[in-house]
């Protein structure tokens, strides 16, 4: 687990590296903004329509072969990119076309490699795995974008391409030694033949297994719903923030680089506090939502830039521990052999989310405004999951134990059955 949670900060510092510096090559090669946009967009839109063929394709293959097998054909995306743009012949065109086949295969990584992190650990252990994952992705993220800017000034453009491509390769090399711990979920799936599956479940790893799994399960479609909202309505503080700070605060893009700052430390502290919870819940995962509305409900009202600040910390950490527990709860409930396609259904939803909620959250802010969107976002992500969970506690029957004497077996059988 120490080797894997090395081997990801690299691979998640690289690919930060490359996000920041791909956004760059955008704007140097058509000068707008918008096709930066759509090249974000077209690298995300696979998952909309593959990530459930991705799932299955987790299922029914050995874990440790498809996450090396993704892993290397990301480097090679990577050294390909960096070839082109070395030779000056990389064109828009080109660039989507990589953009799209690197979402596409991380349709079938992204599955692949959070189920094999979770195969290295016993079950009650997955949760902190999950939460260590969390630190090790924010850490990445803080130091790709800060090494994106040294190389790109001492090295050029390719060479940050280049070093995405040397860290999946790093990846790739660590895979092969990795070994499932003792009791670890994984042990019930594919790769452990121990414990085989029935014919038909071999035989039937189709798509609308998982569909209808998640469909019926009452806590994944809840989870499902409270992160939703969420998602639309908080959480995209690099949009609302930036508006709030440079507008009513009036600050500049110092003042928000220190928001973003503080927010990404706050990460990763909710990352070292999800990593100790141990029996996460999708009634923790609402609780934890509705408090960052309410927080966000009071940054909107914050009169100052120092107030903001105050507040932005823990917005971050109950964020990120509300991430966490959701997170152990979906790659946990499933069964072994659904969890794939589980995740799969999951990342197609969350693609929704994830280009339908700025464009509906700036609509917002053109009607309402910077403080009006977070103040009205808040409101609807803790009064939703409020009722919610009023209304979940007011339909769950309280058991009634029979009232019984002593020899009386129908008393007894009665409360037996009632337990």
């Amino acid at each position: 687990m120490r080797w894997w949670s090395v081997a990801n900060f690299v691979s998640n510092a690289g690919t930060w590296m490359q996000l920041t510096v791909q956004n760059l090559l955008v704007l140097q090669i058509t000068g707008s903004a918008a096709a930066t946009g759509l090249s974000m967009s077209v690298q995300a839109a696979p998952a909309l329509f593959m990530s459930l063929l991705g799932g299955a394709a987790v299922d029914r293959w050995p874990r440790k072969l498809t996450a090396g097998v993704s892993q290397a054909l990301l480097g090679a995306v990577a050294f390909t990119t960096a070839v082109l743009v070395a030779l000056d012949r990389l064109d828009m065109t080109t660039l989507l076309v990589l953009a799209a086949v690197t979402g596409a295969i991380a349709t079938v990584d992204g599955p692949a490699c959070a189920l094999l992190g979770n195969d290295l650990v016993p079950e009650e252990d997955v949760p902190s795995a999950i939460g260590v994952g969390a630190l090790v992705h924010n850490a990445g993220r803080l130091a790709g974008a800060a090494l994106a800017g040294v190389t790109v000034g001492l090295l050029g453009t390719s060479a940050a391409y280049a070093v995405n491509g040397l860290s999946f390769l790093f990846v790739t090399s660590v895979i092969p030694f990795l070994r499932p711990a003792y009791g670890a979920a994984g042990r019930a799936g594919k790769e452990h033949p121990a414990a085989p599956e029935p014919r038909d479940k071999r035989d039937d790893m189709t798509v609308r297994e998982g569909l209808a799994f998640f469909a019926r399960r009452p806590r994944l479609v809840a989870l499902a719903c409270v992160t939703g909202i969420s998602a639309v309505f908080g959480r995209n503080y690099g949009l609302t923030l930036a508006v709030l700070v440079t507008g009513p605060l009036a600050g500049g893009a110092g003042a928000f680089g220190t928001v973003s700052t503080v927010l990404a430390v706050g990460g990763i502290l909710g990352a070292v506090l999800g990593a100790r919870l141990r029996r996460p819940s999708v009634r923790l995962v609402g609780t934890l939502a509705a408090a960052g509305g309410l927080l966000q409900v009071a940054a909107g009202l914050s009169p100052s830039l120092a107030v903001l600040l105050v507040l932005v910390l823990p917005m971050a950490v109950v964020e990120s521990v509300s991430d966490t527990a959701g997170t152990a709860v979906l790659q946990t409930d499933p069964p072994a052999h659904l969890r794939g396609r589980v995740l799969g259904v999951w990342s197609s939803i969350g693609t929704v989310w994830g280009l339908g909620g700025p464009p509906a959250l700036g609509l917002l802010m053109e009607t309402a405004g910077a403080r009006g969107a977070l103040v009205t976002g808040g409101l609807l992500i803790a009064g939703t999951i409020g009722a919610g969970l009023v209304l979940r506690t007011r339909r769950t029957p309280e058991p009634v134990a029979l009232p019984s004497k002593p020899g009386d077996v129908v008393g007894q059988e009665a409360l037996r059955a009632a337990a």
